[in-house]
């Protein structure tokens, strides 16, 4: 999964905040309900989600659990994956 949160770490810094230091941007850094990504910006997770790794998210999907923090979305994407093998 380590391959998975870096990938989203390196996304997020590049489209949510450029110029900010990889290492202020934790696993465990709160992204929606801090508000450094909104809903319009949550579309856009899901967009370069979807395509680069294969899996669809569904709507019941996009929701705080699955996308608040990286590390919950590298555990959601291992499942989408899992459960498409």
């Amino acid at each position: 999964m380590n391959q998975i949160n870096e990938e989203l770490r390196q996304y997020i810094l590049s489209e949510f905040l450029p110029g900010e230091q990889p290492s202020n941007l934790r696993d465990d850094t709160p992204l929606t309900t801090s508000g450094i990504v909104d809903s319009v910006g949550l579309l856009r997770l899901v967009g370069f989600i979807e395509e680069h790794y294969g899996i669809v998210v569904e709507a019941h999907d996009a929701n705080v659990a699955n996308f608040d923090r990286i590390a919950d979305m590298a555990a959601f994407i291992e499942r989408k994956r899992g459960a498409a093998a």
